[in-house]
């Protein structure tokens, strides 16, 4: 028996090939091979000065509290139901009353520019393209006016810390509510500054400074150096003037004298929603709660602060039922996937907050590196759901989600 042979054409070549002559010579590859958060960290590590990656990854001292956190959602299990007939899922979520595409919050992170010439720009441009919200931290090096200016769609939240001088912290509410910031975030796990160890090793300053080490560096990454170079200076919109290191810096502004009392000041200064992000017991939980305030965020500070903290996804069951439907709860610190999402979500949580993954994403690619990262969750959840049984968000709770003893 024998087979006749022939010339084969590109019509049946085609729909073999893994690539496409388009692709060849447009587009960014190494991005579009990114498959998980994992992966887009490790382009970002070879796209920027090590002082600049760093910065994002590194936390406290030993950095024990992060580990801490990765290793919690390490322990959710999931128990699917199977026979659900879910073809599409739905993964809306309510926050502060409107509805956003997902339950992914862009987190608060200083310094933004310095990972990507466009920074604050880039991230609050995508997160209003993926319908998702956007944190300004009062460490960016952006501005809340010129950020509306230049992104004005979009949900957008302001991060507080509240100054040693009032009158400061005044006039930064004062720009947020004029830029129409939708909520302040008061960050309160910072009377000091944590011991951060990679910074002080790397000399992180505002604007970096070019040193022999620094220099070397530089020769391997061009394309961030000249980006740096010929754009705007790099600082701290609060803080122009400045030239100091970040230990330096965050003296000037956390306050270890702050208290509950200045809760209801803060309240009648800005007028609107307020979130409380650092709670780390339930008794916190609960003094929020007494004083009104429409959400929390359970963090570590992304294990940045103080080290050997506790995991926040470990005690949200419990503040959860401590606080019932008074307020919404939220997660951060080491959500890495669309997994650890849906865990926070079924344990309890309104939503998750992340820093990490969208930093990944814009020091690999800017804007379209944070685009990534929103696509990698999206694909990640609605998958999960899928192969759980649920078609909505909403129906996540701990009969699908639990967390093992070890």
């Amino acid at each position: 028996m024998s087979v006749k042979r022939q010339f084969p054409s590109w019509k049946t070549i085609k729909p073999l090939l893994g690539w496409s002559p388009s692709g060849l010579f447009g587009g960014d590859r190494a991005l579009a091979r990114v498959q998980t958060i994992g992966e887009l960290r490790e382009l970002s590590a070879r796209r920027v000065p090590k002082a600049v990656f760093d910065y994002v990854e590194g936390g406290a001292l030993q950095e024990l509290s992060i580990e801490r956190s990765k290793q919690s959602f390490r322990r959710v299990e999931f128990r699917p139901r199977v026979l659900r007939g879910v073809s599409e899922v739905d993964l809306h979520r309510t926050v502060l009353g409107k509805p956003t595409s997902m339950p992914l919050i862009l987190a608060p992170t200083g310094y933004t520019r310095m990972m990507h010439y466009l920074g604050e720009y880039a991230v609050a441009a995508a997160a209003a393209q993926e319908d998702l919200v956007y944190t300004l931290s009062t460490m960016g090096t952006v501005s809340p006016e010129d950020l509306v200016r230049a992104v004005p769609s979009g949900r957008k939240w302001f991060q507080l810390y509240l100054w040693q001088n009032r009158d400061q912290s005044r006039e930064i509410i004062r720009q947020a509510r004029g830029a129409n910031f939708e909520a302040l975030v008061l960050t309160v796990d910072t009377p000091v500054s944590g011991q951060r160890l990679r910074d002080n090793r790397n000399g992180l300053t505002v604007p970096p400074k070019v040193t022999a080490r620094t220099f070397v560096n530089m020769a391997t990454k061009p394309k961030w150096w000249a980006n740096l170079l010929t754009t705007p200076p790099l600082e701290f919109a609060a803080m122009r003037g400045y030239d100091k290191s970040l230990f330096e810096l965050a003296k000037l502004i956390f306050d270890p004298t702050v208290t509950l009392a200045e809760i209801p000041w803060l309240q009648q200064e800005w007028g609107g929603p307020l979130i409380v992000k650092g709670i780390q017991t339930v008794e916190d939980a609960l003094e929020m709660k007494k004083l009104g305030v429409q959400g929390i965020v359970l963090s570590n500070h992304g294990g940045r602060q103080m080290d050997r903290g506790c995991a926040p996804l470990e005690i949200l069951a419990e503040v959860r039922e401590a606080v019932g439907d008074s307020m919404e709860v939220y997660v951060d610190g080491s959500v890495l996937n669309g997994g650890d999402v849906l865990a926070s979500v079924g344990l309890g949580a309104t939503g998750t907050l992340v820093g990490r993954p969208y930093l990944y994403g814009l020091m690999a690619a800017g804007q379209q590196g944070v685009h990534k990262m929103a696509s990698l969750f999206r694909e990640e959840m609605e998958n999960t759901m899928k192969l759980l049984g649920v078609d909505h968000i909403d129906k996540l709770d701990t009969a699908y989600v639990k967390l093992r003893n070890s």
